[in-house]
């Protein structure tokens, strides 16, 4: 069984959030932690649209998350909590959020895209082109990097997957360099376009 047939049984076959039936397709939620069935959602092309475009976001469409938020399953849940957030000077939205409950994990991953703060609080990562950097992209580095407290030494072009930010300080981020988490400084490297 596929991904997206495995979503569409686990939904009755509409989307998960506002239970439209037209335009549905898989969508992971970022940054991806587990992907698969327990990190993703079936979605109507609208919700996806103002998921990832704070701009377009209608604050109406979004009170389907009064019935959605209460769903089993960690991904439809960590989206609502995103979405209530980033809505909770309407009013209504901050009531919601008072009642909702995640658990620890589903807290932690809801709170990676910093829809809950304000937008004087996030810290914007930047690459060294000034390029901003969200958790999940992939970057290369533009220079050879000691790794400190050990004697390898990260070579300039190692493309770096699925970063993860620091959400204390916007010059850090860490990825995966062969089998060894590190952290890099975002002065050192460069996003990567999505075909690269």
């Amino acid at each position: 069984m596929s991904l997206l047939e495995e979503l569409q049984n686990r939904s009755g076959n509409q989307c998960e959030l506002c239970t439209a039936k037209d335009n549905l397709s898989a969508y992971e939620v970022k940054p991806v932690s587990t992907g698969g069935v327990d990190g993703t959602l079936l979605a109507c092309a609208t919700c996806i649209a103002q998921i990832e475009d704070p701009e377009i976001t209608d604050a109406n469409h979004w009170r389907c998350l009064n019935d959605s938020m209460w769903s089993e399953f960690s991904p439809v849940k960590v989206v609502a909590w995103r979405m209530l957030s980033r809505l909770r000077n309407e009013g209504w939205p901050k009531d919601l959020l008072d009642m909702m409950y995640l658990e620890d994990d589903d807290l932690r991953f809801a709170k990676e895209s910093g829809d809950h703060l304000e937008e004087s609080e996030k810290i914007i990562h930047r690459d060294a082109n000034g390029t901003v950097l969200q958790a999940g992209d992939s970057v290369v580095l533009i220079k050879d990097l000691k790794v400190k407290g050990s004697s390898m030494v990260a070579k300039q072009g190692t493309a770096v997957r699925r970063i993860s930010l620091d959400h204390e300080n916007a010059k850090y981020i860490e990825g995966k360099v062969g089998p060894t988490q590190i952290v890099i400084i975002t002065d050192y490297v460069k996003k990567m376009s999505e075909k690269e």
